[in-house]
C-alpha cells in the first residue's frame, strides 16, 4: 500500500513542489493539501494520512498547535515539521509536540522523500545541518548519577548520554568499547523504560531533565 501524505503550507507554490516531488516516487501517494493549520487538523483527522508534511508559520493556526492537536488525536499520523526557519526553539518546540521529524525547506528532493519514508516506519529525522548546529550547543552535566533515571542501568544511562549528543549506534560503539548490536539492544531498552518514541524524543527527554543542557 501507498504511504499516504497531506501538505500543509499556506503557500501554493510550494505545496506544489512538494506535491510534484512526492507524486513521482513510488509507493507514496499524496491524498490532501492545508493551507492553514486548522484545515492540516481537519484533514488529518478525516484522511488518516501515514504523514502530515507541517509548515510552523500559518494563519489560523500555527503548525506546532497543528501537530499538537494531530498527534493527541492518536490515530497514529505521524508529522514532519518543514520551515525556511533554522531556530532551536523551533526545534525543540516541534518535538515537544510530538513532531517524529524536522526538515529545512533548503533541503533536497531526496531528502524530501526519505523523511517521509524514514518517519512513515516509525523512526526519526533531523536534517544534518540541524542536528549539528543544535548538538553544538550541548554539554554534559557535571554528576551524571545525579540525574539518571532510576530505571536505567549505568550503562543504559551511558547510552542515553551519547544519543542525547546525536551519536550514531557506530559512534555510541566506538565511545563505550562496545559491539554496534549491544548498542541497538541498549538504545531499545533506554527507549522502552523512558516510554521514548524514537532518538530524537531521547534527546527531548535528556535536554528538559538537565541530563544535557544548552552551553552558552
Amino acid at each position: 500500500m501507498s504511504l499516504r501524505v497531506v501538505l500543509a503550507d499556506d503557500q501554493d507554490l510550494v505545496r506544489a513542489g512538494f506535491r510534484v516531488i512526492l507524486g513521482t516516487e513510488p509507493g507514496i501517494e499524496v491524498v490532501g493539501e492545508a493551507g492553514d493549520g486548522a484545515e492540516a487538523v481537519e484533514l488529518a483527522s478525516r484522511l488518516r494520512p501515514d504523514v502530515v508534511l507541517m509548515d510552523v508559520q500559518m494563519p489560523r493556526m500555527d503548525g506546532l498547535e497543528a501537530t499538537r492537536q494531530i498527534l493527541s488525536a492518536g490515530h497514529g499520523t505521524r508529522v514532519v515539521i518543514l520551515t525556511t526557519f533554522d531556530r532551536e526553539d523551533y526545534l525543540f518546540e516541534a518535538l515537544q509536540a510530538g513532531a517524529s521529524g524536522f526538515l529545512l525547506k533548503n533541503a533536497t528532493p531526496e531528502d524530501l522523500v526519505e523523511s517521509v519514508r524514514v518517519v512513515a516506519r516509525g523512526d526519526a529525522l533531523l536534517s544534518p545541518e540541524v542536528t549539528r548546529r543544535v548538538i553544538a550547543r550541548f554539554s554534559t552535566v557535571g554528576s551524571r548519577e545525579r540525574t539518571r533515571p532510576p530505571s536505567l542501568t549505568d550503562r543504559e544511562f551511558e547510552v542515553l548520554v551519547e544519543l542525547a549528543k546525536g551519536a550514531s549506534n557506530a559512534e555510541i560503539a566506538a565511545t563505550l568499547f562496545l559491539g554496534e548490536t549491544t548498542v541497538k539492544t541498549h538504545v531499545s531498552r533506554v527507549l522502552a523504560k523512558l516510554g521514548l518514541r524514537d532518538r530524537t524524543h531521547a534527546v527531548v527527554f535528556a535536554y528538559e531533565r538537565g541530563i544535557v543542557t544548552p552551553g552558552g
